[in-house]
């Protein structure tokens, strides 16, 4: 009888890749085709009506009923165009993936049947949701949650072979007001972010009256074939692989990074790239990474709400094509020990609706003035809350990542590159001249701020904060995330930081100081405060570590520990004085985060114990069994088998091993499950249950590399990751 490992090998061996045919041989031709985007919004509305659209998206202005009603028809007759029978209102709930309820545009009507769609149905919906992680906000038998129209992020229509539905972006929210979604916090943060980015403008530029927060997102993912993936439970439970011994050839040779796409994957990647231009999503770049089977696609920038939106949207797509191609996607942020894992490099930056990327160095004084201003009250805000940015990025999931050979350690810092790290030393260390009165020698001995070249920094893999030339790149964001939870902070922490800016310049121009000498005056100052968390050296490096340590920075290396951040007397502060987290709405999220680390470390607890006890056993077993028969065999006719009596008690000794710390595990996570806070909870299944993973891993890696090639149950890694 054949094992599973060696039927799904051979279904992995004979594929045959699916026939992908783009719309046009131009993209331009069909992006944004499943969009009801400006134009088709143009198309289908009166003049009157999509110019009050327009508002709303860009400055936030309510629509009324009246407005609500004609959006609606003119959204359902598109979408009805393009073959939508349903609509749903797109969220995304505190589970970490998107949420969605079909509803049919279909009503009877007296004796025949018409299709209908109001401005009510568009505005807002009630989903039965009281199964949606809430942290305690409701009870259980409460079902009633709210689902609001975001009109800055445009409907899309999603196809599958069955048909198509018409969704909406929506926020998510209880009955009582609180947000249960990532979406709420994100879009409060960024009307923060924009009051006060605008008020630092008019320093330097009062033509300017709306400042956006851009992000650029990389994603990185690996691909498995799916018969192999179903012969792996682990995989399919966890999205990780709790057991595998390193393949031989791992990454060492470099070879994969940037090399030929293999065919399979790159008719994969063409056909999920269609799927998500024509959802508007602007993909830009695809290519292999550092680790075999893994990749990297990346869109152009764009505003930050609807990058993220994008970027759901994106992961939920790849998932769903690549079953058509017989893969599965792993998105989990290291689904192999041994070589890199995946993140979702979060490439931030500010644009003001003139067009400047207040992060772009300039060429004269005065706009590189505008520049220092935004680019050090970032660093500052970043210095003021690392452990609180930390926290935005933990899982249970970028545990396993962070501080490994392609992640940024669990300490937070900021890499500028040694030509601004110079800038920002020499203006440290001058003296402002409040005579002088050129506005191009505002410092003694200066005649100018050195004029910042674009790019002119060399990445730093090392730092979770990067300058990168006009944009902060935050590497530390897991692959899996919501970058909204990040995002979230670091857009409310500018804001906050802003604020105190503004405040601190106008109280010296008060005094009587000159604009330009009051702002430089302050940056100065706040140079000075954060340059603790500036570094440029190998955030590997265990000198690094003490040398964070000896600065005052925090090194948090576990998820329950690191979420304490959002509880702070600080946190507390930032989130009510820019409006963006209740006490309540922190709290219940502060929960649901640590329910969720511990949860996920439940099943992988349970994973292993089942895998172990009826795969892994069972074939050494059978395995000893078959060479403990040799021996009998061989001694029976006089001859004495060293090498199988030497293979039998290896066998005997990890099985032994493995066997007493699966009990042990099963024993402590019944004494772990009994615990009732639940951060005690997640520390404890930190602590005490998942430190019998790696003795449990390491003994069954052992067994795998004695038993018997054709009888071991599991995919190995050198088939997982080097199957084309």
């Amino acid at each position: 009888m054949k094992s599973l490992r060696t039927i799904a090998l051979k279904e992995a061996q004979n594929r045959i890749s699916p026939e992908v045919k783009s719309p046009s041989a131009k993209i331009s031709d069909f992006f944004g085709s499943n969009v009801f985007d400006k134009r088709k919004m143009r198309d289908f509305l009166s003049k009157d009506v999509y110019e009050k659209l327009i508002s709303s998206i860009n400055q936030g202005e309510l629509i009324n009923t009246d407005d609500a009603n004609q959006i609606a028809t003119a959204m359902k007759a598109w979408a009805m165009s393009a073959g939508a029978t349903h609509y749903t209102h797109w969220f995304q709930p505190l589970t970490g993936t998107t949420a969605e309820k079909h509803d049919s545009f279909f009503e009877p009507s007296g004796d025949g049947a018409i299709e209908k769609f109001a401005g009510s149905a568009l505005v807002q919906q009630e989903p039965d949701a009281s199964s949606f992680p809430n942290g305690g906000i409701r009870n259980t038998f409460e079902a009633r949650g709210y689902t609001a129209w975001d009109p800055s992020s445009p409907a899309f229509i999603m196809e599958s072979k069955a048909g198509k539905t018409l969704c909406i972006p929506t926020v998510f929210v209880s009955y009582t007001g609180e947000a249960l979604d990532y979406k709420a916090p994100l879009l409060k943060a960024l009307a923060a972010l924009d009051k006060a980015a605008v008020d630092v403008c008019q320093y330097f530029d009062k033509s300017i009256t709306k400042v956006n927060a851009s992000l650029g997102i990389e994603q990185e993912y690996f691909l498995v074939d799916e018969s192999l993936f179903n012969a792996r439970p682990d995989l399919l439970l966890t999205g990780r692989t709790l057991f595998g011994h390193m393949s031989a050839k791992g990454q060492q040779l470099e070879d994969h990074y940037f090399g030929s796409i293999p065919e399979r994957v790159f008719t994969y990647m063409v056909d999920f790239e269609n799927e998500a231009l024509k959802l508007g999503i602007p993909l830009k770049t695809r290519h292999n990474e550092v680790a075999p089977s893994q990749f990297e696609c990346a869109p152009i920038y764009e505003e930050i709400n609807l990058a993220i939106d994008h970027n759901q949207l994106l992961m939920d797509l790849m998932e769903k094509v690549a079953r058509r191609h017989h893969f599965r996607v792993l998105l989990h942020e290291k689904p192999y020990a041994g070589i890199n894992g995946s993140g979702k490099h979060n490439n931030w930056s500010l644009i003001t609706d003139t067009g400047k990327n207040l992060l772009a160095p300039g060429k004269t004084p005065k706009n590189n003035l505008m520049f220092l201003a935004f680019f050090v009250n970032t660093i500052k805000a970043v210095s003021e809350h690392a452990d609180l940015l930390r926290a935005s990025i933990a899982s249970v999931s970028n545990d396993h990542r962070l501080g490994a050979n392609e992640a940024p350690p669990a300490i937070i810092s900021i890499f500028l590159g040694s030509q601004l790290n110079d800038v920002l030393d020499e203006i440290e260390h001058s003296r402002i001249s409040k005579k002088i009165k050129e506005d191009n020698a505002l410092w003694l001995g200066i005649p100018k701020i050195p004029q910042i070249l674009l790019d002119n920094t060399d990445r730093n893999r090392t730092s979770p904060f990067a300058f990168t030339g006009n944009k902060f790149e935050l590497r530390a964001v897991g692959s899996s995330a919501n970058s909204s939870a990040p995002m979230t902070i670091l857009n409310a922490i500018m804001a906050e930081q802003l604020v105190k800016f503004k405040a601190e310049v106008d109280k010296l121009i008060k005094k009587g100081d000159k604009k330009d000498i009051a702002l430089l005056t302050v940056i100065k100052k706040y140079i000075k405060e954060s340059k603790s968390i500036r570094f440029e050296g190998n955030g590997y490096s265990q000198e690094w570590e003490d040398e964070a340590a000896a600065r005052g920075l925090s090194n948090i290396k576990t998820t329950p520990k690191a979420l304490d951040a959002y509880l702070t007397e600080k946190s507390a502060d930032l989130f009510n004085t820019t409006g963006i987290y209740s006490k309540r709405e922190i709290h219940a999220r502060h929960e649901i985060m640590l329910e969720n680390f511990y949860k996920k470390l439940q099943i992988e607890a349970r994973v292993m114990g089942e895998v172990a006890n009826t795969a892994i056993i069972p074939a050494a077993i059978a395995y000893q069994n078959s060479l403990i028969a040799n021996v009998k065999g061989l001694k029976e006719i006089g001859i004495e088998n060293k090498v199988s009596l030497d293979i039998v008690k290896k066998v005997s000794e990890h099985l032994e091993i493995v066997k007493s710390n699966i009990d042990a595990m099963l024993e402590e996570r019944k004494v772990t499950n009994k615990i009732e806070d639940t951060r005690e909870k997640a520390i404890a299944y930190d602590e005490k249950v998942k430190t019998y993973f790696e003795v449990i891993r390491y003994h069954a890696d052992k067994l795998e590399q004695i038993v018997d090639d054709s009888v071991w149950p599991l995919p190995k890694f050198r088939e997982l990751l080097f199957l084309k």
